[in-house]
C-alpha cells in the first residue's frame, strides 16, 4: 500500500502554515519502516486541486491542515476519518480548506480520492506575513504527533526517533524546504 502524509498549508498566513511545519518536523525527527507498505511525506502547500494528479496515486493519506470548528477553542486537536467528519467541523477557516475539501470531494466523485484521514487543528491567527505559529498552536504539537504516531503503529508502521529538532526550530526555513541545496544553508 502506498501512504501518504499530506501538509497543507500556508506558511506566510502564521497558524494557516500548521500543516506544512508539522509535516516537516515529523520528517526531521522521524524515521517510518513497514515490512511492504511504502510511506511519503510531502508539502501540499496550498495547492489542492493542482495536486490532485499526485494523491490519486495513493491508497491511504493523512491530511494534516488548520479545521474549523464551531464551539471550540484555537488549538483543539481532530483526527478523524474524512468519511465520518465530526459535525462541528465546518471546513470554513480559509479558502485552502475548501479549495481541499472541494479536491477530496471532487475525486471521491470519480473513485480516485484513496481512504482519507484528517490530523487538525483549530487556528489562532491566520495574519497575512506572519511566519510562524502562536503558543496556543505549539502547545498542541505534542498531542498531534503523539496521535500521528499511535496511528502510524496502528497501520503497521515502527518509528524511530532520530532527531529532536523542535518545530519553532524549522520554521524560518519552511518556505524553502525542498529547495535547500544542503544542509547548512
Amino acid at each position: 500500500m502506498k501512504i501518504l502524509l499530506l501538509g497543507i498549508g500556508n506558511v506566510l498566513f502564521a497558524d494557516e502554515g500548521i500543516g506544512v511545519h508539522f509535516i516537516n518536523y515529523i520528517s526531521e525527527n522521524y524515521s517510518f519502516t513497514h515490512p511492504h507498505d511504502t510511506l511519503d511525506i510531502t508539502d501540499g502547500g496550498t495547492l489542492a486541486q493542482g495536486l490532485i494528479p499526485m494523491l490519486s496515486q495513493y491508497d491511504y493519506m493523512i491530511v494534516v491542515d488548520t479545521v474549523n470548528a464551531s464551539g471550540v477553542t484555537p488549538g483543539e486537536v481532530y483526527f478523524f476519518d474524512f468519511d465520518k467528519a465530526p459535525a462541528e467541523i465546518d471546513w470554513q477557516g480559509s479558502a485552502h480548506e475548501v479549495e481541499m475539501l472541494q479536491t477530496l470531494n471532487m475525486m471521491e466523485m470519480v473513485g480516485d480520492r484513496p481512504k482519507t484521514f484528517i490530523l487538525g487543528v483549530t487556528p489562532t491567527v491566520l495574519e497575512p506575513m506572519v511566519l510562524g505559529i502562536t503558543p496556543q498552536i505549539e502547545a498542541a504539537v505534542p498531542l498531534m504527533e503523539k496521535t500521528l504516531l499511535q496511528h502510524m503503529v496502528k497501520i503497521g508502521f515502527t518509528y524511530q526517533r532520530i532527531k529532536d529538532v523542535s518545530i519553532n526550530a524549522l520554521i524560518p526555513n519552511s518556505y524553502k524546504r525542498g529547495v535547500l541545496h544542503n544542509e547548512d544553508d
